[in-house]
């Protein structure tokens, strides 16, 4: 039996979230077309006979510039200290500098896998000479080009990793998938329909707290605050009349009862927190620990 911690980083938009879903066969991460939408590290299980790897999705890489990025990547950096292996995803496109930068600054001290994604929207040619380049990098262990999107080569990933995990029993009984509480997806699931409905800076001053999650007997009855800072972005969560948020309720609502297998009766409320993601005390109220 091998088992063991395999932490997923990567600069934005790499497309860890997508791999993470694409592994697991189940959408626990939200994914966006826009960058940094993951915000807290999402930790899920691939159980198999003989196996058990538990992944952790964490925030993109990025240069701090207020408090939340600061608990993000305090989120990358303490996910390096517990995991026995170390899955670095960078866009296929990217330059081999910038790659190599990326990874030296994280000064990883456990087994590197290099994980080259999307590599179907770069020529073969290219492919190959940027692989034969990246594998001289000093700490990487394994390279392998995947397209998680297209789901490219990851039972060759899945291989690479378990040859690299200890020995030992697993972390958690094989039907789980994570061990987060169910109503931080729901939260999760109404930013993601953020992020869609929204534009430019929105999304990334906003977020989402579930206020109460309700079992009933015929569906589940969910209420959400959403959280932004300035009083005009409550005006375009809500648009004219209410028809933005009206929108946002239904695709929300339409998604949590599939993720749910439920009825769900949503309930979304705005609040103005001034200046929240540089704020302490809001930022722990948020789960921004």
């Amino acid at each position: 039996m091998k088992s063991g911690f395999v932490n997923i980083v990567g600069k934005p938009n790499a497309g860890k979230s997508t791999l993470l879903n694409a592994l697991l066969g189940e959408k626990l991460s939200i994914v966006s077309s826009k960058v940094q939408t993951t915000r807290h590290r999402i930790r899920a299980f691939l159980s198999g006979d003989d196996y058990q790897i538990v992944f952790s999705d964490t925030p993109g890489v990025i240069e701090p510039k207020y408090k939340l990025h600061e608990k993000m990547m305090s989120a990358v950096h303490a996910s390096m200290e517990d995991a026995d292996v170390c899955l670095f995803l960078a866009d296929a496109r990217d330059a081999i500098e910038d790659i190599q930068a990326t990874i030296e600054s994280l000064k990883v001290k456990i087994p590197l896998i290099l994980v080259l994604n999307k590599m179907d929207l770069i020529k073969s040619g290219d492919l190959a000479e940027k692989i034969s380049s990246l594998k001289t990098i000093q700490g990487v262990n394994k390279l392998i080009a995947i397209s998680a999107k297209q789901k490219l080569h990851l039972d060759q990933l899945t291989s690479t990793i378990i040859a690299l995990l200890p020995e030992g029993q697993a972390y958690y009984d094989k039907d789980e998938l994570t061990d987060l509480p169910t109503k931080f997806f729901a939260s999760e699931i109404i930013r993601e329909k953020i992020f869609e409905l929204y534009e430019e800076e929105l999304p990334y001053q906003t977020t989402v707290m579930i206020a109460k999650f309700e079992e009933k007997l015929t569906l589940i009855k969910i209420t959400a605050d959403i959280i932004v800072h300035r009083e005009s972005q409550k005006a375009i969560i809500l648009g004219a009349k209410g028809s933005k948020i009206k929108e946002l309720g239904t695709r929300s609502r339409l998604e949590l009862e599939k993720f749910l297998d439920s009825k769900v009766f949503l309930e979304l409320f705005v609040k103005v927190r001034d200046n929240w993601r540089n704020n302490d005390l809001y930022l722990k109220e948020y789960g921004y620990n």
